[in-house]
């Protein structure tokens, strides 16, 4: 089943919030630092923004979902990046600690597992606004 210019151009507002999330991450975490947060109260606000942003953000310009925002959608946000974490945590553990492969390659693939797990599920189950989820493949 050929892959459509839509959901490639989908696919990649999706890697861009991404980026942008990061950013945000980073930014947020360098600023708590600066002004006497400690750094792991820093490392959940700052990651926490940056899922706030990532909700946002896809919800609206990467799935166009249109609506109030519910519970349901959060709770649904929320569980797949559970799974895409523990997913890419496990897929960095393996290559890493258990075959001893380079770190930037495991946390290169962990990070790639990642952001499909995040796209398929946020595509499929998460942002399905009012598109029918039978036969919308990826």
């Amino acid at each position: 089943m050929p892959i459509h210019k839509s959901k490639i151009n989908q696919f990649l507002r999706f890697c861009t919030v991404g980026f942008v999330n990061t950013g945000i991450d980073f930014a947020v975490f360098f600023l708590l630092n600066l002004i006497g947060a400690g750094h792991l109260l820093a490392q959940v606000l700052s990651y926490s923004a940056g899922v706030v942003s990532s909700f946002l953000l896809n919800r609206k310009w990467t799935f166009s979902v249109k609506g109030k925002i519910n519970q349901v959608e959060i709770a649904k946000f929320v569980i797949v990046n559970s799974i895409s974490l523990l997913a890419s945590s496990s897929l960095l553990y393996i290559m890493y600690d258990l075959n001893h492969q380079d770190l930037w390659l495991a946390k290169a693939a962990a990070t790639a597992g990642s952001i499909l797990i995040n796209f398929v599920g946020s595509r499929l189950w998460v942002f399905t606004g009012d598109r029918p989820i039978m036969g919308d493949a990826i």
